[in-house]
């Protein structure tokens, strides 16, 4: 097949829903399966690869975001019901978790306060512009929420939403190797941290790794989630108001 007929072949593609979503598929398909082959090492991680390959193929072809995202939305549908179903583990472990409440309850209102207070801290000692750190505030929050969030505080919800998974992808891949250098081991506390720090992607990397460390993961990412969405609003206003 001639260059030209590929070309052609992939404008009509490219105007079908169906193959934005069949990129996804296939480019996740594919970063899961080199997980696999590293026998799951946190650096090969597929969200990572699968983002570069849709990257890689957008760029290439000269297609854009908006095009692609036409055909993949259903898998951006699917973050809320996937979100909710993490209520099914964390009914699981509900003993556990009542036993452990007070302390998760101050962990998550103390890791939420850190996380936006040193990331804007850090960004504003670099230079960074007010709108910039609109958008950094909330990025240890699932993205919807914290793109919501950007909007309402004046940050760019688009730049929010890169920080969002990148905060995610950087958390699933070094937070094991950080605990372990600290010598953290209860799977509670190391799926708790990794909920706080690293929201979907990092419960998802829990849940690969150990059921309990995956269900107190996705309690602290909602419960930071909440905690965020009410006090970042409330500490931006209050400083930058």
């Amino acid at each position: 097949m001639e260059p030209a007929d590929l070309t052609q072949l992939w404008v009509y593609l490219s105007t079908k829903p169906l193959t934005g979503l069949t990129i996804t598929l296939v480019a996740y398909a594919i970063g899961f399966w080199l997980y696999q082959k590293s026998n799951r090492n946190p650096v090969c991680n597929p969200v990572v690869i699968a983002i570069a390959i849709i990257a890689a193929i957008l760029h290439f072809t000269g297609t854009p975001y908006s095009v692609y995202f036409d055909g993949a939305q259903f898998v951006h549908f699917l973050l809320g019901p996937a979100t909710v179903a993490l209520a099914v583990p964390l009914f699981r472990q509900m003993e556990t978790l009542k036993r452990a409440l007070p302390v998760i309850v101050f962990g998550v209102l103390f890791g939420s306060l850190m996380a936006t207070v040193s990331t804007v801290a850090i960004a504003h000692f670099l230079g960074a512009s007010t709108e910039t750190l609109a958008s950094l505030a909330p990025k240890s929050v699932t993205t919807p929420v914290a793109m919501g969030i950007a909007k309402e505080i004046g940050g760019v919800p688009a730049l929010t939403a890169v920080c969002v998974i990148v905060t995610g992808i950087v958390g699933a891949t070094l937070g094991p190797a950080v605990m372990n250098l600290v010598g953290l081991t209860d799977w509670r506390a190391r799926g708790f941290a990794m909920g706080v720090g690293a929201h979907g992607i990092g419960t998802a990397r829990a849940f690969q790794v150990n059921q309990t460390a995956g269900a107190f993961s996705g309690l602290s990412m909602g419960l930071n989630t909440i905690a965020t969405a009410l006090t970042v609003p409330f500490l931006w206003h209050w400083l930058f108001g």
